[in-house]
């Protein structure tokens, strides 16, 4: 995750000048595909740079052990881009202020999956720190 802070104009004509929005999971959908961000705490953080070549080596190769490693039990694997909704458990999508998209996500609870990807804490998550 990057340390640069990316702002959006809202159409929100009740918003309160000079105080930073809180964007939710309903703005990040709004916002472009090609963007790299993440919420957090309702703030906005761009994502590093495309991973490097190393980084993707390690992910590929973490995410086959884990795979066969939980192949027979209930757990599935799932690698970025995923998005996981922390904290987000009986919000709505207006109500959830912290998406995030881990390196490699380990989720065993499949009342946790949906489309989007999960909702709520993951059983695990993995960050690579190679670059």
């Amino acid at each position: 995750m990057g340390n640069s802070i990316i702002f959006y104009e809202r159409n929100d004509p009740m918003s309160i000048p000079n105080e930073q929005p809180k964007y939710s999971y309903t703005d990040y959908l709004a916002w472009d595909e090609g963007e790299r961000i993440e919420i957090i705490n309702g703030d906005v953080f761009n994502m590093s740079p495309v991973p490097s070549r190393k980084h993707q080596q390690v992910l590929r190769e973490l995410s086959t052990e884990m795979t066969l490693y939980l192949r027979d039990k209930e757990c599935e694997v799932f690698f970025a881009p995923f998005d996981v909704r922390l904290l987000a458990d009986d919000k709505s999508d207006d109500e959830t202020f912290n998406i995030v998209q881990p390196d490699l996500t380990v989720v065993c609870d499949k009342g946790k999956l949906d489309e989007k990807g999960c909702k709520g804490a993951p059983d695990m998550i993995v960050e690579i720190l190679y670059r």
